[in-house]
């Protein structure tokens, strides 16, 4: 059975900073490079604005730049070096919050999954801004249900449930609650298997209704409720994922 996530393309990324900044306490040639960086990147220049901001690195390392310039090769879907971008603004600006939002979501394109969390993680803790952390949980969560997912794929069962529990803890999201249903399923928890298969029904986004409804079926068969169990796999298999699984588990309660 294929569960359908969120793909990398959707990942939402919440940019703290303005292109338009202006650029104060810069070396005047180099703002100036630097504002016409941004009018590009703003127009949909991206190599122009890079070249404009490669430029001004050499008058002046400011953090802002390297950030800018991360940001537009991120656009050019230059992951690896907008990374370098991303950390080379956090050398010369420690506590610069926008860099961590924005270096997690460029380790999440490359699907350092682990390394995204722990920048997400970093700017939940520090952020006072409750529009930015409330962005940010959600990438938090995509992070750990990756996590999640490999972990269970690999076998690591109970490291699969810590990655998935903080997944739902920083936002009720529809896949990792499957998972978690699927995972509790594993471990033959049964009712947590249910309320989490129950959950991703309820929260349901983007995952289709026949995964809830057959891990609900599998949880209910086990507790030995079988008048629900038949009406939950008759609702899976109206889901084509999920219907030859259902129709199984059908066959085997008639």
């Amino acid at each position: 059975m294929k569960m359908r996530f969120f793909t990398t393309a959707v990942l939402i990324l919440a940019v703290l900073l303005s292109i338009s900044v202006f650029a104060q306490d810069m070396k005047p040639e180099a703002g100036k490079l630097y504002n016409s960086g941004n009018r590009m990147l703003k127009a949909g220049n991206y190599s122009g604005a890079i070249a404009n901001y490669d430029k001004a690195l050499k008058i002046n390392e400011d953090h802002r730049i390297y950030y800018q310039r991360g940001v537009a090769l991120k656009k050019s879907y230059k992951y690896q070096e907008a990374k370098n971008s991303f950390e080379l603004c956090l050398k010369n600006k420690p506590n610069f919050e926008p860099a961590y939002n924005a270096l997690g979501g460029i380790e999440f394109s490359l699907k350092d999954y682990k390394a995204a969390a722990e920048n997400f993680e970093r700017v939940v803790q520090t952020t006072k801004n409750k529009r930015v952390k409330a962005k940010v949980k959600k990438n938090l969560a995509l992070a750990y249900t990756k996590l999640g997912t490999k972990a269970f794929n690999g076998g690591r069962t109970k490291t699969a449930l810590t990655y998935l529990t903080k997944a739902v803890e920083n936002k009720n999201y529809d896949a990792a609650y499957l998972i978690l249903a699927k995972v509790y399923n594993t471990l033959g928890n049964w009712n947590k298997s249910l309320v989490a298969a129950q959950k991703a029904l309820k929260y349901r986004s983007k995952i289709g209704k026949g995964g809830p409804y057959y891990y609900m079926g599998i949880a209910y068969k086990n507790g030995g409720n079988l008048v629900k169990a038949k009406k939950m796999f008759r609702l899976a298999r109206k889901d084509a994922s999920y219907r030859k699984t259902a129709n199984y588990e059908l066959t085997l309660l008639n």
